[in-house]
């Protein structure tokens, strides 16, 4: 996890502006504390670590339950988008956006260490989006996605699609309150991917096999991966697509409108068991 991949603290920027300190108010009552710590000192012992990555995880989860009750208040459905770098995220979340048209209305928050240039490919579509860059960090948490969200103003009814780093290790550990985590994985990449990052492909609820328009020119088993990937997590669903050349993308509109419907009705049972 985090405690030796590098990541730092203090260095999270929304948009540009300053790396924002841990301790203030969202209006969707987050309760802030010092936010995520890493150790690096030589020395600690392994029950010292183990100890701090549950504080750390613990306290992720409190940000992620006032997260997923924000989106629960405001009939928002969150998703987020894990992958390696270069797997099609930001390709996918354009050709969605465009796919999807007046029947939903997406926002996104876009994960990167550094640039905001994702975040203005989306918002060249007429999308709001919002850029989170992460300095040395390797992933999204639930306090940045807070703070995100309070400059994103999504409107009720509306779609959150986060965008996490590139990266498929730590963002399997760390829930933002999100609906569903969607795991992209491209045919370039090889098709072993879920055993050698069996966290990541165990955490998801869907599988994105991006880019089968290149599979007459890789060497990829398409069988294989899609055997891997229900190894580690028998329930996974899994699509083939191309957000390149649309093939396929009509599976996945089904699959964000069915996913979407089940979770608000969810909100309004909930709503009304309260």
């Amino acid at each position: 996890m985090c405690m030796t991949c590098g990541c730092g603290t203090g260095e999270t920027s929304i948009d540009g502006n300053k790396p924002h300190e841990h301790g203030h108010h969202h209006p969707h009552e987050h309760d802030h504390g010092e936010g995520h710590v890493h150790s690096h000192a030589p020395g600690v012992s392994e029950t010292r670590m183990v100890q701090i990555e549950r504080d750390i995880l613990a306290k992720n989860n409190a940000y992620a339950d006032a997260n997923r009750r924000y989106f629960a208040d405001h009939g928002i459905f969150a998703l987020n988008l894990v992958s390696s770098p270069g797997s099609g995220k930001t390709t996918l979340l354009t050709r969605s956006i465009a796919g999807l048209g007046d029947e939903l209305k997406i926002n996104v928050i876009e994960g990167d260490q550094q640039t905001a240039n994702d975040a203005q490919k989306i918002r060249e579509t007429g999308a709001a989006a919002v850029q989170v860059n992460t300095g040395k960090g390797c992933h999204l948490d639930a306090h940045m996605i807070g703070h995100a969200l309070e400059s994103l103003a999504p409107e009720k009814g509306s779609a959150v699609f986060i965008e996490n780093v590139g990266n498929l290790v730590c963002p399997a550990a760390f829930d933002l309150g999100e609906a569903h985590k969607v795991v992209i994985l491209s045919v370039t990449e090889g098709e072993d991917k879920p055993v050698k990052y069996p966290d990541m492909f165990h955490a998801a609820d869907l599988m994105l096999l991006n880019k089968i328009d290149l599979l007459p020119h890789v060497d990829f088993d398409v069988k294989k991966c899609i055997e891997y990937a229900r190894r580690v997590n028998p329930r996974i669903k899994v699509l083939q697509l191309s957000a390149t050349t649309g093939a396929g993308m009509e599976s996945w509109y089904q699959w964000i409108k069915t996913a979407r419907a089940l979770e608000l009705t969810g909100f309004f049972s909930d709503s009304e068991s309260v």
